[in-house]
């Protein structure tokens, strides 16, 4: 049976697992439910399973049967030397949200939501395995599956290479590919990529206006941290436009700002926190030199200190191009050119599957959850409240992550190999 109707027959079980997911999400690095629930559904596949050791991770390896590279099974054990091998990833946790979207499986932990599809992620990869387990006599190398907690801000996939993850089979991975579903941007099932950068680098912006409190009928016997922090707020939004090229563009969002407690009270302190988004590294290096430079002198200018406190977070997603080219391919055989949209900017969210991409090729691929009847123009993106996945790409997006292993190893498989180094060294000489 072709893989993609395959994956239809599976339809109900993915979306009885998305459901259990959403009904319990778990935030950060340590998600024991979410693992329970991903162990369950691996349960009885033939996959070599290591748990993470400072996170709640699983790692599930696949040992294709079909001869491939120069890898061999003998004397009951497995040498992974020379076997290509392809990493497919989902991450797991959810977010601090409160949700609102009234469906019959909403989430019943207060205060958090599967606002970004990561419920789905974790079931496509799922269901994947399956579909995988059933082709391992077919498969000439090894698959790798990173079932990945704390996407969300807590940078889970440096915790998982540092475990050891893009090692997993024996030997360094040869290509990764991650997923993320969207609740908005795109028509409903409509799959998403682009060669090069993809998704922008995140940093972190902390800054305390340091003053000295007073009474509010008497500002010039106190030294107002307030009116210091309104006028840096204005005055990052203009250097943005005055130093910054538009055609490499630069996001700044402040999302707090935060001083005092009563309005006839002149505090000590104002707080801001704000998101910085760039699309290249020099702009990313720029900010971080101009904006400890530009709040710096506003502060001195009003007679104040300030503690700027610049966090580097998540690097740029910058996609393979020969890799999202065959992600492309995969995608319209399996599901016809209709169903693809190759992006002609980046998006400014930002992924830590980043780490995973500096360190291997491969790829990104966007699907659009948008519910059937919702206009994709104006339904609530991730991480709203209100935010809706529809379960019907469950079947498509696992489809999708097994034919791009099994394509992928067939590749790597029929490749010539590469001469040994010093053989390399010596034709060099």
């Amino acid at each position: 049976m072709p893989i993609a109707a395959d994956a239809r027959e599976m339809q109900g079980d993915l979306a009885r697992l998305r459901h259990d997911l959403h009904r319990e999400p778990e935030i950060g690095l340590e998600l024991p439910r979410t693992q329970e629930k991903v162990l369950r559904a691996l349960d009885g596949l033939p996959f070599e399973i290591t748990l993470g050791r400072d996170t709640t991770s699983v790692t599930a390896v696949l040992r294709g049967g079909a001869p491939g590279g120069e890898g061999t099974v003998a004397g009951g054990e497995y040498a992974a030397a020379g076997r290509p091998a392809v990493l497919l990833r989902a991450d797991m946790d959810g977010l601090p949200v409160q949700e609102k979207t009234g469906v019959d499986y909403t989430s019943r932990i207060d205060g958090a939501m599967h606002a970004c599809g990561h419920d789905l992620h974790t079931s496509m990869l799922a269901g994947a395995a399956t579909l995988l387990a059933e082709r391992q006599h077919q498969l000439p190398g090894d698959v790798v599956l990173m079932f990945q907690p704390g996407e969300e801000g807590f940078d889970g996939a440096s915790y998982m290479i540092r475990e050891g993850v893009l090692d997993a089979p024996g030997r360094r991975v040869d290509a990764a590919y991650g997923m993320h579903v969207f609740s908005s941007l795109e028509p409903h099932g409509t799959f998403c990529t682009r060669p090069g950068v993809m998704l922008s680098a995140s940093d972190g912006l902390t800054v305390t206006v340091l003053g000295a409190g007073g009474h509010g009928s008497a500002p010039h016997s106190a030294k107002d941290p307030v009116t210091a922090a309104a006028e840096m707020v204005t005055a990052l939004q203009v250097m943005v436009t005055r130093q910054f090229n538009m055609f490499d563009p630069v996001v700044l969002s402040v999302g707090v700002l935060h001083a005092g407690t009563k309005r006839n009270v002149i505090p000590e302190t104002a707080r801001i926190e704000a998101t910085i988004r760039t699309f290249s590294e020099e702009s990313r290096q720029k900010m971080m030199d101009s904006v400890p430079r530009l709040l710096k002198g506003i502060a001195a200018a009003h007679g104040l200190d300030v503690d700027v406190d610049y966090q580097q977070e998540y690097p740029l997603t910058i996609t393979d191009e020969d890799e999202t080219h065959t992600a492309e391919k995969v995608i319209t055989g399996l599901f016809g050119d209709s169903r693809l949209s190759r992006w002609a900017t980046p998006l400014s969210g930002s992924e830590d599957f980043s780490r995973v991409l500096a360190e291997v090729p491969g790829t990104f691929v966007g699907l659009s959850a948008v519910p059937p009847g919702t206009d994709h123009a104006t339904s609530p993106f991730n991480h709203s409240p209100y935010a809706a996945f529809d379960d019907g790409v469950l079947a498509d997006g696992a489809a999708l992550y097994a034919e791009l292993a099994i394509s992928r190893l067939a590749t790597l498989a029929a490749a010539p190999a590469a001469p040994p180094a010093s053989l390399s060294a010596s034709a060099a000489s």
